[in-house]
């Protein structure tokens, strides 16, 4: 899909995709049981679950089966008490899966979990460890509930707009040229130290020199890793993407650090400080 808010921009996006893939699964082009759709982590549910129901063509194909909302243990409360859009996410959910429970307190945990049970006593909360998580709490749930989300936003059926926090944005950071291994994670290191408060997700691909699979890095506040992916397959193009999203960015600082990271780049790091 093109790039922009799923709920926005791309709305038009989601309506076409979903439409091509029912003509080519009719005409016997494509075969498929269930379309999972992924959001950002700041996206507002409701615009996404709207759609299915104010297209009469999607809502005629297509079951909204349930909305499943990941939540971090390790960074839940506070994105809870900032961002309203976690706040919807968890309220609209049919499912909610507790994540990252190996980085936080048994104690923190249970209070997270009663949190989360007070604000949206419907959906069962269940547990993802290490990135795995039961199909039977992501598929085939039947969860969605439209009279209950209505008794959430009244005006879900008509109300089509929904404003953005503009302290939180977002960008994209590719380069084909190979990245320097050692620059590359002194910065980043850096950057976290700094910025990672404001840092709310990170993640993407990097182009590293020397290394014939794709590094796949992420990292959400203070918390980073990455580890080897897929080999680059012979003749494919070799580029890092990294996709950035938080509030108040420091975009310019980001962009240039990460383009001295780019091989042959006359840049030493020597203290974190002036990055």
């Amino acid at each position: 899909m093109n790039n922009g808010c799923i709920c926005c921009t791309v709305r038009g996006d989601l309506v076409r995709i979903l439409g091509e893939l029912h003509e080519k699964r009719q005409t016997g082009r494509l075969h498929f049981d269930r379309v999972i759709i992924e959001t950002t982590g700041l996206a507002d549910p409701a615009p996404v679950a709207q759609t299915f129901f104010v297209d009469e063509d999607i809502g005629q194909h297509y079951l909204l089966d349930a909305i499943v909302t990941m939540v971090d243990a390790k960074h839940a409360s506070q994105q809870l008490d900032e961002h309203h859009e976690a706040q919807e996410q968890v309220g609209f959910a049919d499912r909610i899966l507790i994540t990252k429970t190996d980085l936080a307190q048994a104690d923190e945990i249970a209070q997270l979990r009663q949190r989360l049970v007070r604000m949206n006593p419907r959906a069962r909360v269940g547990e993802a460890r290490h990135g795995k998580a039961s199909i039977g709490d992501i598929l085939d749930i039947r969860g969605f509930n439209l009279n209950a989300i209505l008794d959430i936003e009244p005006d879900f059926l008509t109300d089509v707009e929904h404003e953005h926090d503009d302290d939180v944005t977002s960008f994209v950071f590719r380069e084909e040229r190979p990245l320097d291994l050692e620059r590359i994670e002194t910065f980043l290191g850096a950057m976290v130290q700094i910025y990672g408060s404001q840092l709310m997700r990170y993640k993407g691909v990097l182009h590293i020199q020397d290394v014939d699979k794709r590094v796949v890095f992420q990292g959400v506040h203070m918390l980073m890793g990455s580890e080897l992916g897929a080999p680059w397959k012979l003749g494919e193009t070799r580029a890092s993407k990294l996709v950035f999203i938080g509030r108040d960015l420091p975009k310019e600082i980001l962009v240039r650090g990460l383009m001295d990271c780019v091989v042959g780049a006359n840049v030493a790091f020597t203290d974190s400080a002036e990055v």
